[in-house]
């Protein structure tokens, strides 16, 4: 509100302004009139006569705001060219403020203020006004409206109907940077003067920010905003009106500004060295120790990861995502002989790296980790640890060496080890142990082809310590020895038509041994010495482990014979040779024309007659016994004479 002033003052600034509305072409004259002119229509020059029409004659109304004089103020005077000045006319206005905020004189149409004015609450007042016959109260007039119009005076600050402000900028921005726009209001009329003219200014924190004089948008005044150093900053912006003219009113708000964080410092370990103690049994993946890393930033630009640059092999580092610790722990197991202590360097490293701020330096630290190594009392070591294989002949003796189990006290003490099978992998007891030694030797002796490996574990203890144990597997192969001699895979039998040709394959035959020499197996096949002579048959050794038998001859009936047996004499390659004889029983058949069996007789004969009488007895036993059986083995010894 402005300063009270004297009434003559006031109605000096009423003057004035009547004075400058004039000067403004405001003082125009309202009138209502018009002319008629002669019947013959012709016009008329200025002189002469005319009848002009009553009516209103007033200039625009104003009124200047916050007048605190103790008199009415004088507005102006409405009248009709009608009053001649004798006092009959009255004067009456109605509509808004009419008879309170403004008031009339009946005789003269003067109108005055009685209140003080506030051209921001209301800036104008709409009234009507009224002349009437004083005696008939006739109207002379027809009512008429006309407005009051309150004229400002600079007698309102600017305000910041926003504030307080809060805005913020990143650290490190250049100079010039925007960080945020405020804007005042005035409330004087912006169309008259320069009482709503605002600018901008910084009372406080100008060092830092400025302000636009003209849009209020403040910005940075420096380029090394450092979050660390002062994460806020509080400004004082003043708004002052007539353009910042001397005399201008001014109001002034709080703006806070917040630093935001960039990721401009690096990790940082706060000691160079960190010691930590484990002991050698620790299992793999038990946690050594924590260290951390501190970064002067926040929120994601403290993120960081570790990862070890030396002492990979038998440690590993992982990052705990909670509270940003490095956990060293163990990789590999740890050996207290081998090395008691180790120096682990463990490198830190932010995650997100702001490629602006590369050249600030590097983002990563390093630390040393130094981890000592306890001893604790360890069970023996065997060699190889993975296990042992030995092998042995399956002809071997009773109390022969298989082969010797090494193992040793890892400790420095290096205490005796003694020895021990495990029973519940030898039931039997088919080997034994030197409980000294660790030499191991049969107890029974062996078939590779019952069972070809054994496997038995074998028990180390500390000499006067038995909970220190420790276990190793031992497979025990057993070598083939050739003891068992080939045979023929299956009871052969074979059919043939009475018209096959000489020379005409029947049947191809294989044979069986249950031995595996290293070498791998070759057979021989000849017939038994008592069929070489026989006219109907004879064996091709194909040489791979196989044979054929052909028909020597043609016209084979089976009313005469229809079974041959035919002895094959069967050879391994040893050491040492090892042989049997397999019959092959031939059937004589009939056939269709396509060579298709159709029937055969179940009469037998002998087909070697030139074979002895004990021979042919032997024979006819053999075949009785095949005809249940199919099939009869005589063993033989292949001896070379």
């Amino acid at each position: 509100m402005a300063p009270s002033w004297t009434a003559g003052a006031w109605t000096l600034l009423a003057a004035l302004g009547l004075l400058s509305c004039c000067s403004f072409g405001w003082c125009e004259a309202s009138r209502t009139s018009g002319s008629t002119t002669g019947g013959n229509g012709s016009e008329q020059g200025p002189s002469s006569l005319e009848r002009v029409k009553r009516g209103w004659v007033w200039n625009q109304f104003f009124v200047v705001e916050e007048y605190t004089g103790t008199e009415p103020l004088y507005v102006g005077k409405i009248h009709t060219d009608s009053d001649e000045g004798e006092g009959n006319i009255k004067y009456t206005i109605s509509g808004e403020g009419a008879g309170t905020i403004f008031i009339i004189d009946e005789l003269t149409g003067d109108i005055h203020a009685t209140e003080r004015l506030d051209r921001e609450e209301k800036a104008f007042y709409t009234l009507r006004a009224q002349a009437r016959d004083r005696l008939s109260n006739d109207p002379l007039e027809p009512e008429s409206e006309f407005v009051i119009k309150v004229q400002d005076i600079n007698d309102s600050e600017p305000k910041f109907l926003e504030g307080p402000y809060i805005g913020s900028v990143a650290e490190l921005s250049p100079i010039g940077t925007s960080v945020m726009k405020v804007t005042a209001s005035d409330a004087d009329d912006p169309t008259y003067g320069s009482s709503a003219r605002v600018v901008y200014s910084v009372l406080d924190g100008e060092k830092f920010f400025t302000v636009d004089r003209h849009t209020g948008i403040i910005m940075t005044a420096v380029a090394d905003l450092d979050r660390e150093t002062q994460d806020r900053y509080e400004l004082v912006v003043k708004a002052t009106d007539m353009a910042g003219q001397m005399g201008g009113l001014s109001g002034s708000t709080t703006v806070t500004i917040v630093i935001t964080d960039v990721n401009d410092n690096p990790p940082r370990f706060p000691q160079k060295m960190y010691q930590f103690s484990v002991s050698e049994g620790a299992a793999v993946g038990t946690p050594v120790g924590h260290v951390i890393a501190t970064d002067a930033d926040m929120g994601e630009n403290t993120d960081m990861s570790y990862l070890i640059k030396e002492g990979w092999e038998l440690f590993k580092v992982t990052t705990d995502v909670e509270t940003q610790e490095a956990v060293v722990s163990i990789k590999k197991p740890l050996d207290f002989e081998s090395k008691r202590t180790h120096n682990v360097v463990v490198e830190a490293v932010n995650k997100h790296v702001d490629p602006r701020f590369v050249d600030l330096g590097s983002f990563r630290d390093q630390t040393i980790v130094r981890v000592s190594v306890s001893d604790i009392d360890e069970p023996p070591i065997f060699h190889p640890a993975e296990g042992a294989i030995m092998e042995v002949q399956e002809d071997a003796k009773v109390g022969a060496l298989v082969g010797i189990v090494t193992a040793r006290d890892p400790d420095v003490k290096n205490k005796p080890v003694r020895f021990s099978i495990d029973r519940t992998t030898d039931q039997e007891m088919i080997f034994h142990i030197d409980p000294d030694s660790g030499a191991i030797t049969l107890g029974k002796i062996l078939d590779r082809e019952t069972a070809g490996w054994h496997n038995i574990t074998v028990k180390a203890v500390e000499a006067d310590n038995h909970t220190m144990a420790s276990h190793s597997a031992v497979s025990i192969r057993i070598l083939d020895v050739n003891d068992n001699p080939p045979e023929l895979a299956t009871p052969y039998e074979a059919s043939i038509c009475e018209d096959a040709k000489p020379g005409q394959l029947i049947h191809t035959i294989s044979v069986v041994d249950r031995d595996e020499p290293q070498s791998g197996h070759r057979f021989y096949f000849t017939l038994a010495p008592e069929a070489s002579s026989n006219r109907h048959f004879t064996l091709w050794d194909v040489k791979d482990n196989t044979a054929g038998i052909r028909t020597q001859r043609s016209g084979f009936n089976r009313h005469e014979q229809n079974v041959y047996f035919l002895p094959i004499l069967v050879v391994d390659s040893g050491p040492p040779s090892l042989s049997s004889t397999g019959t092959l029983t031939i059937r004589v058949c009939g056939c269709d024309t396509e060579g298709a069996i159709q029937s055969c007789n179940a009469t037998a004969y002998v087909m070697s007659a030139a074979l002895s009488p004990g021979a042919l007895i032997a024979l006819l036993v053999c075949m009785l016994i095949l005809i249940g059986k199919q099939m009869h083995v005589h063993m033989y010894v292949w001896m070379d004479v």
